[in-house]
């Protein structure tokens, strides 16, 4: 039984440009189709935020009907086939329907094709399969998506293994799209992915990355990374992931909910790997510096500061991460705003200190005081400068 029988009018549908959009490449005639998430999201009452639109007509063409229509066509991946429009300020990945002629696991050649069934045939998962006609709403559906949808079953398009074997990268995608949309696990599908997962290694550490980093943000990403530390997928390529990590993953997750913070996928990779492992695992999945720096911080015990003297040293996301993981209290940082020292060096100069040395150590020991004091007004930290400048001036005469 088909669950759906159109697609939603959700408000995505009325945004600026999609109508002279679907109009330049003939919705009406047939010749365009929406495609993907967009329709996946819909049907499911999620908010969407990309929108792909299939084609029958080739890469050429679609570029010379979106800009004798006024569109804005940049091609950004025109090899493949997707031209990305620009239509009133509406962005949209278009791209011509396709067949895969030779796939390696990593990277696909590909032949552009008018035949809609043979287009769903090479995508990964049933539900990502489900095409919709731009003006009528009417739903396309080759191969049970809709059904699937309905059950919250994530499930490869025919053969497991075969798909797989086209892009390894699909293995982190069934367990990152079973962590967002799934119920019970697709047997087959997991057994595929469990015998393939060495496949993982022939894949960038970028692109593994970007999934493993989705993942850990998704609904259910502890009960199904559990799942996949358990049956070894993550064994080939970031065998510090252990039944530990995950343990502290399930804690973390715990305290994020209770203190209202949305999870973050840095802080929950910190969880998984263990702190003398953080900075191998950002190396070898080569993520940014800034991630990087984050991952390793994340794992250093808080002290005994107060949250906000550790949110003003640190920085308050560091801060909030490094207390989750220790199963601190965060909450004093939420809609909490680093302030700012009231008081420069020059006033110290005013009180009488030379500028150099003297002032920098003086300032220091002004604002050590004023983060312990929990960060009073100006007024009080006028009162910490004049006691230590004091201070200061005495220690110069009887040195």
């Amino acid at each position: 039984m088909i669950p759906f029988p159109t697609l939603p009018d959700a408000a995505w549908r009325h945004r600026a440009g999609l109508d002279r959009l679907t109009g330049a490449l003939d919705a009406g005639g047939g010749a365009a189709r929406w495609v993907g998430g967009a329709v996946r999201d819909s049907l499911l009452g999620l908010p969407v935020a990309d929108i792909d639109l299939a084609t029958r007509f080739a890469p050429a063409e679609v570029v010379h009907r979106l800009e004798a229509a006024g569109i804005k066509a940049i091609p950004t991946g025109i090899a493949h086939g997707t031209i990305t429009a620009v239509s009133e300020g509406t962005v949209v990945e278009v791209t011509t329907l396709r067949r895969d002629v030779a796939t390696d696991g990593r990277h696909a050649v590909v032949a552009f094709s008018d035949d809609w069934r043979e287009d769903a045939a090479r995508r990964d998962f049933t539900m990502n399969a489900l095409y919709a006609d731009p003006l009528t709403g009417e739903l396309f559906d080759w191969f049970g998506g809709l059904d699937d949808l309905a059950a919250r079953r994530v499930r490869f398009i025919g053969d497991p293994y075969r798909r797989i074997a086209e892009d390894h990268l699909r293995i982190l995608r069934f367990f990152r799209f079973h962590a967002r949309f799934g119920d019970a696990i697709d047997g087959e599908g997991l057994e595929a992915c469990v015998a393939r997962a060495n496949d993982l290694m022939a894949l960038s550490r970028e692109r593994i990355a970007a999934e493993l980093l989705k993942l850990l943000v998704a609904p259910g990403a502890v009960p199904v990374v559990t799942l996949m530390q358990a049956r070894g997928i993550f064994r080939p390529v970031l065998p510090e992931i252990d039944a530990a990590g995950v343990a502290r993953l399930a804690a973390l997750a715990g305290r994020e909910a209770a203190a209202g913070i949305a999870p973050a996928a840095i802080r929950r990779l910190a969880a998984l790997v263990a702190p003398e492992a953080a900075e191998a695992v950002g190396a070898r999945l080569k993520l940014s510096n800034a991630d990087r720096k984050r991952l390793i911080q994340a794992g250093i015990a808080p002290g005994d500061e107060s949250p906000r003297a550790l949110g003003y040293r640190a920085g308050v996301e560091s801060a909030v991460d490094r207390l989750l993981l220790a199963g601190a209290d965060p909450r004093p940082l939420i809609d909490w705003e680093r302030p700012t020292l009231p008081i420069g060096g020059g006033a110290l100069v005013a009180r009488g200190l030379e500028k150099g040395p003297d002032v920098a150590r003086t300032l220091r020991r002004v604002e050590d005081r004023w983060i312990a004091e929990g960060f009073p007004d100006a007024s009080r930290v006028a009162e910490l400068a004049d006691d230590e400048a004091a201070q200061a001036l005495r220690s110069r005469r009887n040195a």
